[in-house]
């Protein structure tokens, strides 16, 4: 009778033992390529953090440059700035997305070329020198 007691809670608890199991990079490059805008969204703010896989998650997150949502637009360009130079594939990309109808969108960009190549994309909140009289 006792151990009746303590096999359910005890099986509850193994099998809750995975709902909080982080997801690896290859789940959650799965998940920015789902069809799920919330799935999409979770995995381009977790990508970022896996800096030992830039081999997998650069190439992910310049995919999703292309994603319908202007959120996983802005998180994917946030997300390759954060590889700085790692990203430097992502250049090509992330310049035609310069004119992305969401003003979020076109920030991040500026933020993530400055970030991948600073000496070409110089820095978007930094004022620019005036110009010499005549140009």
């Amino acid at each position: 009778m006792r151990l009746r007691k303590w096999v359910l809670p005890a099986l509850i608890m193994l099998a809750c033992g995975a709902c909080n199991r982080e997801k690896s990079t290859d789940e959650l490059v799965a998940d920015l390529k789902s069809n799920q805008e919330r799935e999409q969204t979770v995995a381009v703010r977790l990508l970022p953090r896996r800096k030992g896989d830039a081999a997998k998650v650069v190439p992910a997150l310049i995919e999703a440059l292309g994603a319908k949502s202007d959120n996983v637009r802005q998180g994917a360009a946030i997300g390759l700035g954060s590889y700085g130079e790692q990203a430097k594939d992502a250049i090509p990309a992330l310049q035609k997305l310069r004119d992305d109808p969401d003003v979020r969108v076109r920030e991040a960009v500026g933020v993530a070329l400055n970030r991948i190549d600073p000496a070409n994309f110089p820095d978007p909140h930094q004022p620019r020198p005036p110009s010499a009289p005549g140009n």
